[in-house]
C-alpha cells in the first residue's frame, strides 16, 4: 500500500453557534462555489456546542477573524492510504478499521496527534505539519510514501526528512475517554457535484436555520436520547454528507447516493470533557478494538470530541468491546 501526503496544508477551527451570522455569506461560497475560491478541501461539521471547519488556506482566506472563531495554532497536513493506485473506498471493512494497525496505533505510539475525517469515499488523516518527519519515519517501514507537488507524486524516504527528524519521547499511556451513545440514526452519503444545486436551498435550510439551542463543551450527559451532527465536505470535488435519518427525509431520494445496502449508523462519542489536540490516541482508543472485531467505523474528529459512527446493527458489541477496554484500563 502507499501512503500519500497531500498538498493541502489545513486549518482547523470552531465556528461558535451564536456567531454562524457573520460567516454565512463566505460559507455558501465555500459550500456551493469553491472555484470562486480555489478551496479544494472544505468541511463543516455542526455539534451540539459549534461548528468545526477544516479548509485548506485558500479557503481559510475567506473566513474573516472574529470573537465567534477560535483557531488551533498548528497548520495540518492531509495523509491518504492508497490502495492499487486508488484510495481505499467503503466497499469493505470501512474507516479507521482499515488503517488501525498500519497506521493509528504506530502512531499513537510515538506520540503523534491525528485528527480523522472520514468521508463517504475515503478517509483522510491530519497531522501536524511540525510532525511529518516523525510520521515518515514511523510509517516508512509499512508503506511506500509519496507527497503531492503540483499534481505529481514524488517519492518520500526517510532520508529526505532526516535533517528535521527528532527521536519523540516516549508516549505516557493513554487516558481513556468515557464514550456516549446516542440513540440518533445516521446515514452516509454522497451526492454527484452536478446535482449539488437541486439540493441547494434545503442545505442551506439545514446548515443555517434548523438549529437547536447552543450546548457548551461538555455539558451533554452520558445517555443521549438524540444529538445533532451533520458533516458535509467538498474534497477535491467529491462530496460526503452525514444527517441523521430524521433529516434526509427531507431532501429529494433520488439525488442523495448511498452504498447498495442502505445501511444506517449508530454514534459513538468519546470525550465527557474537550479533547484539545495535544493528546495522542484518542483515536486508536476506538480503532484499535473495533480492528480486533473486524468492525467497520467512520471517524470524525471535531474541535471538542471525537466521533465513531459504527453499524446499527453493532452498536451493542461496539459499547461491549469499549466497556471492556475501559475496566482494563482501570
Amino acid at each position: 500500500m502507499d501512503l500519500h501526503i497531500l498538498e493541502h496544508r489545513v486549518r482547523v477551527l470552531s465556528l461558535a453557534r451564536r456567531g454562524l451570522w457573520l460567516y454565512t455569506h463566505p460559507l455558501l461560497k465555500l459550500l456551493f462555489l469553491p472555484q470562486r475560491c480555489r478551496c479544494k478541501f472544505f468541511s463543516l461539521t455542526e455539534t451540539p456546542e459549534d461548528y468545526t471547519i477544516m479548509l485548506d488556506e485558500e479557503g481559510f482566506k475567506e473566513l474573516p477573524p472574529s470573537e465567534f472563531m477560535q483557531v488551533a495554532d498548528s497548520t495540518w497536513l492531509v495523509l491518504s492510504v492508497v490502495s492499487n493506485g486508488r484510495a481505499a473506498s467503503g466497499s469493505q471493512a470501512t474507516g479507521v478499521t482499515k488503517i488501525a494497525r498500519s497506521v493509528i496505533a504506530p502512531l499513537a505510539e510515538h506520540h503523534v496527534s491525528v485528527l480523522m475525517l472520514s468521508t463517504y469515499q475515503t478517509d483522510f488523516i491530519l497531522v501536524r505539519e511540525r510532525d511529518l518527519p516523525v510520521v515518515i519515519h514511523t510509517l516508512a517501514g509499512e508503506f511506500d510514501i509519496y507527497k503531492e507537488e503540483s499534481g505529481e507524486c514524488v517519492p518520500v524516504t526517510c532520508d529526505d526528512v532526516s535533517n528535521g527528524f527528532l527521536k519523540p519521547k516516549p508516549a505516557a499511556s493513554p487516558t481513556l475517554h468515557p464514550v456516549q451513545s446516542p440513540q440518533t440514526r445516521f446515514c452516509v452519503l454522497t451526492v454527484a457535484p452536478d446535482t449539488l444545486p437541486a439540493i441547494a436551498t434545503m442545505l442551506i435550510d439545514v446548515l443555517f436555520y434548523s438549529h437547536s439551542p447552543p450546548r457548551e463543551p461538555g455539558a451533554t450527559s452520558q445517555d443521549l436520547d438524540s444529538i445533532t451532527f451533520f458533516a458535509f465536505s467538498l474534497i477535491e470535488g467529491y462530496i460526503s454528507i452525514v444527517m441523521d435519518a430524521e433529516t434526509q427525509k427531507r431532501f429529494p431520494s433520488d439525488l442523495l447516493l448511498t452504498s447498495s445496502t442502505g445501511e444506517l449508523w449508530r454514534m459513538v462519542r468519546i470525550g465527557g470533557q474537550p479533547l484539545g489536540f495535544d493528546e495522542c490516541g484518542i483515536v486508536a482508543q476506538i480503532a484499535e478494538p473495533l480492528a480486533a472485531a473486524d468492525i467497520s467505523a467512520y471517524y470524525i474528529s471535531t474541535f471538542n470530541f471525537d466521533h465513531a459512527l459504527v453499524p446499527e446493527e453493532g452498536i451493542a458489541e461496539v459499547i461491549q468491546l469499549l466497556q471492556q477496554r475501559q475496566d482494563s484500563g482501570r
